[in-house]
């Protein structure tokens, strides 16, 4: 009977639950008739840090959703088809067609999301990527209309490295990455190469980490990669790009073991690697510290309090092994992803909206979600990302400045000019950021040189030339090791003024300059001294300091003198000659003027022959050979004047000349006349060392900071005067050599020099013509006034008798003389006041009065 009752009881219950099953069966299926349900598929790889995130934050976003809408509901279809791309693909296929989904989110790698894109292509079907490559390629937004990247290029990003390396003046560079098939990394490797040239550094060195997936022993592989590194460069700025956690894992303590984790290096993380600073274990991060990360910033409103709140409570519970349980900024993007769908379909409505308007409501929407205010321009978010420098300490990180192109500032928003530093000289001695930078190593009291510094255990190598032409500048002395002179006492100074040790040994050398620089070049050593000149062929291999010593290109030929048929004209400028000449016959015009009606030399003569008595009278005058007579005291002074004159043109005449003639002058070969050396092969003697010769045929490691610290080095020597000190006494004159240079050339006299007598000249004969003029012009106006009106004898009036008075200036026959004056007062009486006492004298009379007149008071010319 019991058992009856037991067995029956099972079957009530079965039956009671077979009556009410339809019942439920129907419930459920009203319930979900009553919401429209919109499919949304997501292509994340759960086995990462970041896809954990996004998986996560979906999830978030879609219960939320569901949990306060009353006539939608979201389903959240996810795949994880591994890292093979052409997986990816296939899954976004099955998405679409057995799913029915309207839009496929994820894809944190472009060549998945490039893929995908194409899949939404055919099927016209949304695609809201988390990836976006670094250089955007042309037609994008025509190649794939349909594909919507929540994402920015990464050309902000390495720019802001770029300006990191230039602040702290690193000049080459290491970039580390993980390979993979597609080549993931080459368009930020590009930005970044563009971005270093512009701050004066470059990429010494391609760290390439073969993918984890591939790798069977990590650490071995690491360690291989590094020794490598450390025998094929001296830099020591690491660029970290792109890694996997696992292999950024064994990177980070490898290097540390290693030493590359240590004083004088710098480590520069991505916002790819930033983000996983939240996800590591302390043990790692440890390994990190001193390195600088760059993070995109995000504001902590109120609704990320909230979101961060409820994500950290269910990512702590479904993954318990991860040492972090923050949000990054790939989990707020996926959050705000399946906001910008719902705020469309809510718009629309689940069955009206078409994948085209689910799209365009996407693209055109300004929305404001956990990373701000979302836009859309061309396919991917118009606003270049908040960057901000984080600096890993201890078993955390700190916020140091943010980045907003061109620099750096303490605060979000800078005024323009004001608590801002870019990479200027400013930056270059203070450094970039703010706020203090613990480095590497506990380098506290300066910024780390980036570069493999000298040892004990590793001195610098130093070549020094054995044999110098000049042996001021540096030499070995017979039986020393180590070398003296000029170059290797500044090297001592500057030694002593660098803030941190440099051990260092010297080297002979025995042969050409350009083989120093070439073992420097080859690494065979670290530095060069000596008297190396400064070529722009030579800068291309290795980094040269300040100059301290002033060169160039000298050549010595033997002496030359230039004679020519013309050199009689050479003492004089061409505009000397001009003026002399325009002096000399000013003067002989007013020597004529005056001496014509007093002087028989011309009384009475064509017009034409007492120019010719003039002109050889003043030419005698040159060379002080004629004992011709004047006449009038205003002649003597014009001729006084004119004899200093050619006193003072002679003797400068004679002495240029003379300097031109017997002086030697060096040939001054210039750059034209070096080719004719090549074409007509023509003997050039040289220093055998020297770079004369290559040059007529045809310091440091490159990039060294030391260079740079010499280089500031030299110039405080310069401004304390230490250089000069260090001048003076190797490079003391010697008592046989002039202190003072001579310049052999003798140059022609020019206008200037004589410009003063010229115009003192000029200025006292026109003072004597006027003297005369001025009264003869009176007398002639008074003499046709006193004959107006009268009739002579012949009926002609006194008119045309008073046209005679131009005739003494020019007529042959007859003229007019003064009486004797013994005076040049009673000369200039008599011209004035002694008309009637003139008379007429034919031209016999002046011959026959040339004699007598040889009594009175003259001046002959010495």
């Amino acid at each position: 009977m019991k058992r009856t009752n037991r067995i029956l009881k099972p079957c009530i219950l079965l039956s009671v639950l077979i009556t009410f099953l339809p019942i439920f069966s129907n419930g459920v299926e009203a319930a979900i008739g009553t919401n429209k349900v919109t499919n949304i598929g997501a292509i994340i790889d759960v086995n990462s840090r970041i896809g954990k995130e996004e998986k996560t934050a979906l999830e978030m976003a879609v219960q939320n959703f569901n949990l306060i809408s009353t006539n939608h509901e979201l389903a959240l279809h996810l795949r994880h088809p591994g890292e093979d791309p052409l997986q990816v693909a296939y899954a976004a296929k099955e998405l679409i067609k057995e799913k029915k989904v309207k839009v496929i989110i994820g894809m944190d790698k472009w060549e998945e999301a490039a893929l995908v894109a194409n899949i939404g292509n055919q099927y016209r079907i949304p695609i809201l990527s988390f990836a976006t490559p670094a250089i955007t390629p042309p037609l994008t937004t025509l190649r794939w209309p349909f594909l919507m990247r929540m994402a920015s290029d990464g050309s902000e990003q390495m720019r802001c490295i770029a300006a990191l390396v230039g602040c702290y003046n690193w000049r080459k560079v290491v970039v580390v990455y993980e390979d993979n098939v597609y080549g993931g990394e080459s368009g930020n490797l590009a930005l970044l190469s563009e971005d270093l040239r512009e701050v004066g550094a470059e990429i010494a060195y391609h760290l390439v980490l073969p993918p984890f997936s591939l790798s069977t022993d990590l650490k071995d592989v690491v360690h291989h990669e590094l020794i490598k590194l450390q025998k094929d460069t001296e830099s020591r700025v690491f660029i970290v790009l792109q890694s996997s956690l696992p292999m950024l894992t064994y990177l980070f303590r490898e290097a540390k073991n290693m030493g590359l984790v240590g004083r004088d290096t710098a480590w520069i993380l991505s916002n790819s690697i930033t983000s996983f600073l939240d996800s590591m274990n302390n043990s790692v991060i440890s390994s990190m510290e001193g390195a600088l990360g760059i993070q995109t910033y995000y504001s902590s409103s109120s609704s990320y309090q909230s979101f961060e709140a409820q994500f950290r409570k269910i990512f702590r519970a479904e993954y318990q092994d991860e040492d972090n349980f923050l949000p990054g900024i790939q989990a707020l993007r996926a959050y705000d992803s399946i906001g910008m769908v719902t705020q469309a379909i809510e718009k629309f409505g689940s069955d009206s909206i078409s994948p085209k308007m689910l799209l365009n409501s996407v693209l055109g929407s300004d929305f404001t979600g956990l990373t701000g205010e979302i836009h859309f321009k061309d396919g991917m978010l118009s606003d270049a990302p908040t960057l901000r420098i984080v600096n890993v300490v201890g078993k955390k990180y700190k916020e140091l400045d943010f980045w907003s192109n061109p620099g750096f500032s303490k605060t979000l928003y800078a005024e323009d000019g004001k608590e801002r530093c870019s990479n200027s000289s400013v930056c270059n001695i203070t450094g970039c950021l703010s706020g203090p930078v613990i480095w590497p190593g506990d380098l506290n009291d300066r910024d780390p040189k980036g570069w493999a510094l000298p040892t004990n255990a590793r001195p610098l190598r130093i070549v020094v030339p054995k044999r110098t032409s000049f042996d001021k500048f540096v030499t070995f002395q017979t039986g020393d090791a180590l070398p003296e002179g000029f170059c290797i006492d500044i090297f001592h100074e500057v030694v002593e003024r660098l803030n941190y040790s440099l051990p260092h040994e010297f080297f002979e050398h025995d042969g050409l300059y350009d083989e120093m620089i070439v073992g420097v070049y080859n690494k065979t050593y670290d530095a060069a001294i000596g008297d190396i000149t400064i070529l722009a062929e030579r800068t291309k291999y290795v980094e040269f300091t300040q100059p301290y010593a002033e060169s160039g290109l000298s050549m010595i030929v033997p002496f030359a003198n230039k004679d020519s048929a013309w050199i009689f004209m050479k003492p004089f400028s061409l505009q000397t000659w001009i003026v002399s000449g325009a002096i000399f016959i000013y003067t002989l015009l007013i020597v004529w003027f005056l001496e014509h009606q007093s002087n028989p030399y011309f009384r009475g003569l064509p017009l034409k022959v007492q120019i010719e008595n003039a002109l050889w009278l003043l030419s005698c005058s040159l060379f002080f050979i004629h004992a011709e007579k004047l006449y009038s005291n205003l002649t003597r002074i014009v001729v006084v004047m004119w004899l200093f004159v050619v006193f003072i043109c002679t003797a400068s005449y004679t002495a240029n000349l003379t300097s031109m003639l017997t002086v030697q002058r060096m040939e001054e070969p210039n750059f034209s006349e070096y080719k004719i050396f090549q074409t007509k092969h023509l003997t050039v003697g040289c220093d055998n060392d020297s770079f004369v010769q290559n040059y007529l045929e045809r310091a440091f490691q490159k990039g060294s900071p030391i260079a740079s610290d010499f280089s500031r080095a030299i110039l405080r020597l310069s401004e304390k005067g230490t250089l000069k000190t260090l001048e003076e006494r190797w490079f003391a004159p010697s008592p046989e050599c002039s202190p003072t240079a001579t310049n052999n050339n003798v140059e022609r006299l020019s206008l200037g020099s004589f410009k003063g007598i010229y115009i003192v000249s000029a200025t006292i004969s026109t003072i004597c013509f006027l003297l005369v003029l001025i009264p003869l012009v009176r007398n002639s106006r008074n003499h046709q006034e006193a004959n107006e009106g009268n009739v002579t004898p012949s009926g002609k009036s006194g008119a045309s008798k008073g046209g005679e008075v131009s005739k003494p200036f020019y007529n042959g026959d007859k003229t007019r003389i003064p009486r004797r004056a013994s005076t040049f007062t009673q000369a200039l009486d008599t011209d004035r006041w002694g008309s009637s006492r003139w008379e007429r004298v034919s031209n016999s009379d002046n011959l026959e009065n040339h004699h007598e007149d040889s009594s009175q008071a003259e001046i002959e010319m010495a």
